[in-house]
């Protein structure tokens, strides 16, 4: 029997579908990568309006990068919400994601952070991670004006940017440094392992496909897969003594079983967590919360988890 699909979301499938495809892996990732991030950054149009600055910041090599600060309420001094985007770490950028972070900094009353991490394959692991951990940083430095109270924060991202965010905390636990009050967490990728039921599932016909998702780990580890550092795959990494988590997975996405692991992986080291499934969406549906209920309710569900864990 194929599996319930959300009346939205196929609507939104059966859009993009008509529009013919293009698979990047064939095209040379410099023009690749400007057609993927228009296409996802046309998810924005309409977004919230709500106050926000870009600027740069620097990354771990010395180089800066660029970063947008959204503020939901002024004259408040809200807390943050460092965001890592995802994108296969190959793609993405604080514009793909522009109206997924102002959606989120409303529902969490909260001050969030993107930034322009480097990306895969000229930048792979730990470039995007040693960038988020210098963006975190920066943030905690009080760089970011009085607005903002950097003594309340939180950390998340979607996919890639889950993993990412993810491997952040833990680095940080290892180096005996403050971590988040929370995260939250939208169908992360946390181990290059294609052999599970939402894999064989929902690998091919559902836009996140299994064949992708080796090209997008290739990108970032190399030939690693069989025994990846535990800062790229926390599936492999102790997680013990993390703040309490946020984990979203979506119904239709061959990722799903990569949080559903991890949860039990939390579970076993006493890591207290909220598992949200949302049935009927495929991988990527936060950039669609405008015409996708489903997708806003998620972000509303981490958004009130951050807000009561911010205080």
């Amino acid at each position: 029997m194929a599996p319930w699909v959300d009346p939205q979301m196929a609507k939104i499938m059966a859009a993009m579908a008509a529009v013919p495809a293009l698979d990047f892996k064939t095209i040379p990732i410099n023009q690749a990568r400007p057609m993927s991030d228009a296409a996802s950054a046309a998810w924005s149009a309409d977004a919230p309006q709500i106050p926000a600055r870009t600027f740069y910041i620097p990354r771990a090599d010395g180089q800066m990068m660029r970063a947008r600060l959204y503020t939901p309420v002024e004259g408040q001094r809200l807390p943050l919400i460092v965001f890592v985007h995802g994108g296969g770490w190959t793609f993405g950028s604080i514009d793909t994601h522009d109206g997924t972070m102002r959606t989120l900094a409303i529902e969490a009353n909260a001050a969030v952070l993107g930034f322009d991490y480097r990306l895969a394959p000229e930048h792979p692991f730990p470039a995007p991670l040693d960038d988020t951990l210098a963006a975190t940083e920066y943030a905690l430095s009080g760089a970011l004006g009085e607005a903002v109270d950097a003594s309340r924060w939180a950390i998340g991202g979607d996919s890639a940017g889950a993993q990412i965010a993810l491997s952040a905390m833990i680095a940080r636990r290892n180096a005996d440094k403050s971590l988040p009050a929370t995260a939250a967490l939208f169908y992360g990728c946390y181990a290059p392992i294609f052999d599970t039921a939402s894999h064989r599932t929902f690998g091919e016909g559902y836009m996140l496909t299994s064949v992708n998702m080796r090209w997008y780990w290739k990108n970032y580890i190399g030939d690693t897969f069989d025994a990846p550092d535990p800062l790229a795959a926390p599936l492999h990494a102790d997680v013990s003594g993390l703040p309490p988590l946020y984990l979203a997975t979506a119904g239709l996405d061959p990722l799903s079983d990569d949080t559903q692991l991890m949860a039990q992986k939390l579970a076993a080291a006493g890591v207290a967590y909220r598992h949200d499934h949302v049935p009927g969406v495929v991988h990527g549906c936060l950039r669609m919360s405008r015409k996708l209920d489903a997708a806003q309710r998620m972000i509303a569900s981490a958004g009130a988890f951050v807000r009561v864990r911010l205080g």
